[in-house]
């Protein structure tokens, strides 16, 4: 059970914000010893990895899919229970003009697909995953993604939208962005498949929050960080809901920029690191559409998780357009929450920028979100021609949902650009006792990237109490 607001508590470590990388490092922490308190405005955990419940369906906001290191770093940072919960999505399909086409994710599907597939030589096919393995977060490699695939599959326009258009999905990267925030992410996936989480991301946090308790961690909901508290530049409490609470350390799971911009504020900051926090790029956020399908109806496996478009070209601009003819279907089958009763859903998921959403009145909104619910559900019959009169719930979000539930500036899905990354590890050398984990830099987005960021962080913080 989650605890109450004292005055005169005293943590030794404060994490702020319930995403995967807070609640990771919380629990890394209070294994280790420390006494830590966890604050989450919302009142789920789970950041963007959360859900929500409509009638007789959960929907996951965030569930589908992620690398085969889950696995691992579950077991290590978490329990055998959750780990051994996480199983392979065998159905990945794109379907758009260019091709059609079912993998399982694999290096050695995908392998297969482009030699026979895409007529791609296989000497070429093992050298750019091998140059893909090779890269690191240390390289100065200044090129882009975009210079990446032209110098292995020139002009292949089709073969840069099978490689791309999942990464786009996963962590809102284009072809113009560093080429190591797509080589790492890419990399990660290509292993073993895409994975997700056998019950739901409900279950999911009733496991972790079971662990977290089980380890002595202090979870507090409904409790909205307005402060950092410093005395000479140290971290010395929090203000939560008005109440101060005392701590040696704070580890700041919410957005970097908040973080330091509001949380603490920029007069705290040196000159020369407040120049790197105002180049630093935020990223784009992301559409949703919920649709629950009627108890007692059932929908064909068409597949696990879908990337279709009706766009002549992959274009990354395209991807996240107002009116993006672009999406993803995340299939819920009753197999994904086989303890429960059993129950269908959809969701469609597609990258949006906060300014097309910011700019609507409130009439315009409505409409805009009825017009993504009504060009979803169309394009979904085209897989499922009879869905329309199964559906017994829909609903849409937009960037400023994701801004309201999380606060993220500009509803950001993906967190900041590559150079996010460099002002996140750096906040520790500005103000004694101050961390960051989360989403940031591309490289350190979704699941398994915000687990072990927090992990990084987490044993950096230890290391200074």
């Amino acid at each position: 059970m989650t605890k109450n607001l004292d005055r005169g508590m005293t943590y030794d470590v404060a994490v702020i914000g319930s995403g995967l990388a807070g609640l990771t490092a919380a629990n890394y922490l209070a294994k280790l010893g420390y006494r830590v308190a966890l604050f989450e405005q919302h009142y789920v955990l789970g950041g963007l990895a959360a859900y929500f419940s409509r009638k007789s369906h959960i929907f996951d906001v965030s569930l589908h899919g992620f690398p085969v290191g889950m696995v691992k770093s579950c077991r290590k940072y978490w329990s055998p229970e959750i780990a051994n919960r996480i199983v392979q999505l065998k159905r990945v399909r794109f379907v758009n003009p260019q091709f059609d086409i079912e993998t399982t994710f694999t290096r050695e599907d995908f392998t297969k697909i482009l030699i026979e597939k895409f007529n791609i030589e296989s000497e070429r096919v093992e050298s750019f995953f091998n140059k893909l393995r090779q890269m690191n977060f240390y390289d100065d490699d200044r090129r882009c993604t975009r210079d990446i695939f032209e110098e292995f599959f020139p002009g292949r326009s089709d073969v840069h939208r099978l490689l791309m258009e999942p990464i786009a999905y996963a962590n809102g990267s284009t072809l113009d962005d560093e080429a190591i925030t797509y080589g790492i992410v890419f990399s990660n996936f290509m292993g073993k498949g895409v994975y997700t989480f056998e019950g739901g991301t409900d279950l999911l946090m009733e496991k972790m929050t079971e662990e977290l308790m089980r380890n002595g961690v202090d979870i507090f909901k409904r409790s909205k960080v307005e402060k950092i508290l410093l005395d000479s530049a140290q971290v010395v409490g929090v203000r939560i809901n008005g109440v101060d609470v005392q701590c040696h350390a704070v580890l700041s799971n919410a957005h970097v920029l908040n973080t330091v911009e509001n949380l603490v504020g920029k007069e705290h900051f040196s000159s020369k690191f407040l120049v790197k926090v105002n180049g630093t790029r935020i990223n784009n956020s992301s559409c949703q559409v919920y649709i629950g399908i009627k108890p007692g109806e059932t929908i064909d496996d068409i597949g696990d998780l879908i990337f279709t478009s009706e766009n002549e070209r992959f274009d990354s601009q395209e991807l996240k357009d107002f009116h993006t003819k672009s999406r993803t279907f995340s299939l819920y089958y009753p197999k994904t929450r086989p303890d429960k009763q059993p129950m269908y859903a959809v969701v469609a998921s597609m990258n949006a920028n906060w300014n097309d959403w910011d700019r609507l009145d409130d009439e315009s909104y409505r409409r805009e979100k009825n017009r993504i619910i009504e060009e979803s559900v169309r394009c979904l019959e085209q897989f499922i021609p009879d869905v329309r009169q199964k559906i017994d719930h829909v609903e849409a979000a937009t960037p400023k949902t994701f801004f309201r539930y999380t606060g993220h500036p500009h509803g950001t899905s993906f967190g900041t650009k590559f150079e996010g990354l460099e002002i996140s590890m750096g906040l520790s050398d500005e103000i004694q006792g101050l961390y960051h984990a989360g989403s940031v830099g591309i490289i350190m987005s979704g699941w398994l990237g915000a687990m072990n960021y927090g992990i990084i962080a987490a044993h950096k913080l230890a290391s200074s109490l």
